[in-house]
């Protein structure tokens, strides 16, 4: 068996490598890397998603941290993964587990390893389990499970809601007055994930309508990928076009990512989302701090930084990345491509419903639409479009031949524009000297090599992506 930990922890195809023998191993490593910590009274948090069986492997993964005298708390129901990392601090546990393999298909499952901070477990904390599951195995080590109806009646694990302690955190992040006195129509695509409900639950007081879509539970996902992204989108655009409503608010399958719907029906991407509640946050909040985003994330970061005179550091793509600087220093907002964001106040964890929440109380604010709001951003810090493409591959490339490759067939120009700069940070970056970027990596959690572009205008983007999938397709 190898089971290798990516930047957010371990996934796998169900009934192929993540089995309930395989997940049970996994188990008694994170249980050993508990006890290591050397807490006298040692606990952890278990939640888990909507897939299949997820339920199943979350009481696996709590009924191992009991047979090791791990005190457990165990969500009652699939529930958020902001939420279970927030539980993390909330009941000052050593870890957390949650079960879920995020907005990867229906086919996966994963768990996502937490640190007592509530945000991802370290690199290093990733390997150690790694280190420690090798040897368990080599000695062949059996897992050390109580059942799980005794470990209830002995209260070694005890279930528990997460929701409620997570939302009145929210509260403390957002202003559901300004929300509830924009009188929003809002429709919410749980998109059969943990996230279902969840932003009508939070607004359920006010004055805001919500209406829910594809919030019933379905492991399948309705044959797609739970991805907030345009692709995956379609029944969202179509009931915002189909009807008076305000936004649509997507979160994916862990809902630790967001999407949006203006009311037009237009997709409005991560990025965009990034940069407007950073500008709401400075502008209107008065809030300031470190900005950090990811690689693979718009410029317009940079602009609204470098606009307001705060410090901007840019990281390789994962949360991870995020989250350590997150707990290192005073960080206004950090946020990825994908979706996944945070803001000051907040455990290091990306967050769907916080960020849909931030979304409705800027508009709330402005009395206007998204997509004018968004105008207006565009035309104070961009112009920037964006596209990502992913190209399939048989098997994972070598990242660091690929990379090689790369720097060293770099042109020096691309579509006649000059490349100011190559970057290694992650995979490899072209900054050209129009203001535009092409980013060229392979995924960390699937065989797939992701082109990413972004450019003042959709002729540069394609152009720029024409360029990048030829030159991949060559390595």
């Amino acid at each position: 068996m190898s089971i290798k930990f990516g930047t957010d922890g371990w996934r796998a195809v169900i009934s192929d490598t993540f089995t309930f023998a395989n997940l049970r191993q996994v188990a008694q490593a994170i249980a050993d890397f508990i006890h290591e910590q050397g807490n006298a009274e040692p606990s952890a948090v278990v939640g888990y998603d909507t897939r299949f069986l997820s339920d199943r492997y979350a009481y696996e993964v709590a009924c191992v941290m009991a047979g090791n005298g791990i005190s457990t708390w165990l969500a009652r129901a699939d529930t958020p993964t902001p939420a279970v990392s927030y539980a993390i601090v909330h009941k000052k546990a050593t870890a957390g587990v949650m079960i879920t393999a995020s907005h990867n298909p229906p086919r996966y499952n994963g768990v996502k390893l937490k640190a007592s901070f509530g945000g991802s477990a370290t690199p290093e904390q990733h390997k150690r389990v790694e280190a420690i599951l090798a040897r368990n195995l080599m000695e062949q080590k059996d897992p050390q499970l109580m059942e799980l109806e005794t470990a209830l009646a002995q209260e070694k694990i005890r279930k528990f809601d997460p929701s409620w302690a997570y939302y009145e955190h929210l509260s403390t992040l957002v202003d559901l007055d300004i929300i509830s006195s924009g009188e929003l129509k809002v429709v919410a695509d749980g998109m059969f994930g943990s996230g279902r409900g969840v932003i009508g639950e939070m607004l359920a007081r006010g004055r805001t309508y919500v209406h829910n879509i594809r919030h019933e539970m379905n492991p399948g996902f309705g044959g797609i990928h739970p991805e907030p992204i345009a692709r995956y989108l379609g029944l969202l655009m179509s009931t915002i076009q189909g009807g008076h409503w305000h936004v649509g608010l997507a979160t994916d399958g862990d809902a630790d990512r967001i999407g949006a719907v203006d009311a037009r029906g237009e997709f409005v991407d991560p990025h965009r989302i990034f940069a407007l509640v950073l500008r709401y946050l400075i502008e209107k909040r008065g809030w300031q701090g470190q900005v950090i985003r990811t690689v693979s994330t718009t410029r317009m970061i940079d602009r609204i930084a470098a606009a307001n005179g705060l410090c901007l550091t840019e990281t390789p793509v994962g949360f991870n990345h995020i989250a350590d600087l997150m707990l290192q220093g005073d960080v206004l907002m950090g946020g990825e491509e994908s979706g996944g964001m945070s803001i000051k106040g907040h455990i290091p964890e990306g967050d769907g419903v916080l960020l849909g929440l931030l979304i409705l109380e800027i508009m709330a604010y402005h009395r206007a639409p998204l997509h004018e709001i968004i105008a207006d951003l565009l035309a104070q810090y961009g112009p920037a479009e964006y596209k990502r493409t992913d190209m399939k591959l048989r098997q994972p490339v070598e990242k660091k031949a690929m990379v090689n490759m790369l720097v060293e067939s770099a042109p020096p120009h691309i579509d006649g524009v000059a490349i100011e700069q190559v970057s290694t940070l992650d995979g490899v970056k072209y900054y050209l000297d129009d203001g535009s970027w092409l980013l060229i990596r392979p995924s960390g959690t699937e065989p797939v090599l992701r082109v990413y572009a972004e450019a003042p205008n959709q002729d540069r983007v394609r152009a720029l992506l024409k360029f990048g999938e030829e030159v991949a397709q060559k390595g």
